[in-house]
């Protein structure tokens, strides 16, 4: 072999030699090497897209790209999820999934689903936050209590907002009326932006939500807070009661939202993700946000993550039965 042909196949293998540390700083295959997709499947508004936000830039700073937040609400967020489905498995196309979505849509379907969770990997799981029972201001009712005796007292008449059929909204909304007997009408949107804005405006009586989109309308007094559905008040809202506080220990409904990307992503660029998220949600400023959204930084891995999500498919399946929910 020849001079310039030997130091060319020794320069060949010193590369290949510090290749695995090259690739290693770098990420899994130079991951990510250019911005990310992270789609919402609601409005902007709700608590899925504030999720979405939060993360977004921290995390575009951790991985050294851009994450950049595409809202596509609709079909009860089957557009998202059917986007990310056929969205090359690359970590470049992720969903911030509502739970909702996740585990209760697929129980309300009458048709052949377009997507289904094994479509989806788990990722992280980012925010956790109960159900609020909220009335728009002019409704003359202070309590939950209150809110069950002019139902009764006036049938038909109360109208509650939802992000859509098949959504937790939708089902919390459906166990309140299977618990006391009242009849209200369940008012569709397009995710809890829209359901929000109808509500201030005066178009619908109620919804139940996750508690960031409606912190500042109710600390300005713009919507009444009347129970939160999980087991301990929130901090952010120490006056109101729980559900079963107000008498309706079964009304008992908390949200998820987490990241899930394509089936048959490679595994390195999930952990990848997971750990740079794992590391954004520890810090002081991502915790504390949470908090005065009424909502919790609780982190799971791709795998503590796909068993939790089977497990609630499971759990609210139950409960669509009982509450005899079906998607138009």
């Amino acid at each position: 072999m020849h001079k310039p042909q030997r130091r060319l196949a020794a320069l060949s293998l010193a590369m290949l030699a510090a290749w695995p540390v090259l690739a290693a700083a770098q990420g899994p295959n130079g991951y990510p090497s250019k911005p990310i997709t992270l789609i919402v499947p609601t409005a902007p508004g709700g608590t899925t897209d504030i999720a979405a936000r939060m993360l977004a830039e921290p995390l575009g700073r951790a991985l050294g790209q851009t994450v950049v937040v595409d809202n596509r609400g609709g079909a009860s967020g089957g557009i998202a999820a059917v986007a990310v489905k056929r969205a090359e498995p690359d970590g470049y196309t992720l969903l911030m999934q509502y739970s909702g979505y996740h585990v209760i849509t697929p129980n309300v379907s009458k048709q052949t689903p377009q997507w289904e969770a094994k479509d989806l990997q788990a990722v992280a799981n980012v925010l956790s936050a109960p159900q609020v029972i909220v009335v728009r201001e002019g409704l003359p009712v202070k309590t939950l209590a209150e809110l069950v005796a002019y139902a009764k007292a006036n049938p038909g008449k109360l109208s509650y907002a939802s992000s859509g059929n098949g959504s937790l909204q939708h089902v919390t909304g459906a166990m309140l009326v299977q618990q006391t007997g009242i009849e209200m009408t369940h008012v569709p949107y397009k995710g809890t932006g829209p359901a929000l804005q109808d509500l201030l405006g005066g178009q619908v009586d109620l919804t139940f939500g996750t508690p960031p989109p409606f912190m500042s309308f109710i600390q300005s007094g713009k919507l009444r807070a009347l129970a939160v559905t999980g087991k301990a008040r929130l901090p952010s809202l120490p006056n109101v009661p729980t559900a079963a506080e107000a008498g309706l220990p079964q009304l008992d409904a908390t949200s998820w939202f987490a990241v899930f990307a394509p089936a048959k992503t490679p595994q390195p660029v999930i952990d990848k993700l997971s750990g740079e998220i794992a590391k954004v949600m520890a810090t002081p400023a991502f915790k504390q946000k949470a908090a005065e959204q009424g909502a919790e930084a609780h982190f799971l891995g791709p795998q503590q993550l796909a068993d939790y999500s089977k497990a609630e498919l499971t759990r609210w399946g139950s409960v669509v039965k009982a509450s005899k929910i079906e998607a138009d």
